[in-house]
């Protein structure tokens, strides 16, 4: 363990137990050190968690996939023990072209210049974004519970202003963090037994610390904002997906309430594309681990073709 994995204060070994036979570092990557576990053997696939979790929500999933892959899970930057810049104006630091950036520094640190991406909520926009802007690295996209930030907003009417209302809160300044920070376990909520004790004590002290919870909400600041103009520009330039995308929504989440158009949102968007439904709520990975991982790994082993 090096220095700066040992002054984390226990953070990390609460979570030792969870990855059994998986690598745990702080890895530099340029802006930011992410904190990644990564562990297995075979291609290579890298799993990005969402709001308001860590890569701990892949403790079920991760040792399903490795194996047969070598996996790798960071915490996405601003999220977890990961680093946290400073912001800007525009909220460019935390835009999903930074994070996919620090996802594609990190994978070529560990050796792996060709790679799958899993995305699951927030994690989603970082994966897209990695597609996007760096195609030749990725070789196959599985995207959970996402549709596009452009075309959420470009769809928003009363309800999902009423359902996703959080979305708009999460973008004010200052108030989100004072409110949350005021009792973050009854704001975020959360069930120790579904996510297992060790996940819920790393998830538990992520949203205790101010520094993450600020970083957390940039992440959504960035999204109304300049993640918006980043896909706008890719729709304007004509960019798509070109890798073979599957498309997961939770069957007891709101997605497909909110879009049974799910299909055709992202069919503009990707020219191969699957899509699959897990029987869980919002929290896939902790939910329904089994279904997540037979999901992703037949989707990585599959002939590329169109549905």
């Amino acid at each position: 363990m090096n220095a700066e994995l040992a002054g984390l204060s226990g953070g990390l070994a609460e979570v030792a137990t969870l990855f059994d036979g998986f690598a745990l570092e702080m890895i530099d990557v340029g802006e930011v050190s992410l904190r990644v576990r990564h562990g297995g053997a075979g291609p290579p696939v890298l799993l990005l968690h969402g709001h308001p979790r860590t890569h701990a929500t892949w403790h079920r999933v991760a040792p399903r996939l490795a194996g047969r892959h070598a996996v790798v899970c960071p915490d996405l930057r601003g999220y977890g023990r990961s680093g946290k810049p400073a912001t800007t104006a525009d909220h460019r630091p935390y835009a999903k072209r930074a994070m996919a950036g620090d996802c594609l520094e990190l994978m070529r640190r560990l050796g792996h210049e060709r790679f799958a991406v899993v995305g699951h909520d927030r994690g989603s926009y970082a994966a897209l974004r990695l597609a996007l802007d760096a195609p030749a690295a990725v070789s196959r996209l599985v995207l959970a519970d996402c549709v596009p930030i452009s075309e959420h907003l470009a769809r928003c009417d009363e309800k999902f202003a009423r359902q996703w209302w959080h979305w708009f809160f999460f973008a004010q300044p200052d108030k989100p963090e004072r409110a949350i920070l005021a009792d973050p376990a009854a704001w975020y909520g959360g069930d120790p037994a579904r996510m297992g004790a060790e996940a819920w004590a790393d998830y538990q002290q992520a949203i205790h610390d101010p520094a993450t919870v600020r970083a957390m909400l940039e992440d959504y600041r960035a999204g109304l904002s300049i993640d918006r103009d980043h896909e706008l520009a890719d729709r304007a330039a004509g960019r798509r997906v070109t890798c073979p995308l599957l498309v997961l929504d939770s069957r007891f989440d709101d997605l497909r309430e909110l879009y049974p158009d799910l299909d055709h949102i992202w069919r503009a968007w990707a020219a191969d594309v699957r899509f699959g439904t897990i029987d869980s709520g919002h929290h896939m990975a902790e939910e329904a681990p089994d279904q997540v991982s037979e999901a992703v790994l037949g989707f990585l082993t599959a002939d590329s073709a169109t549905s």
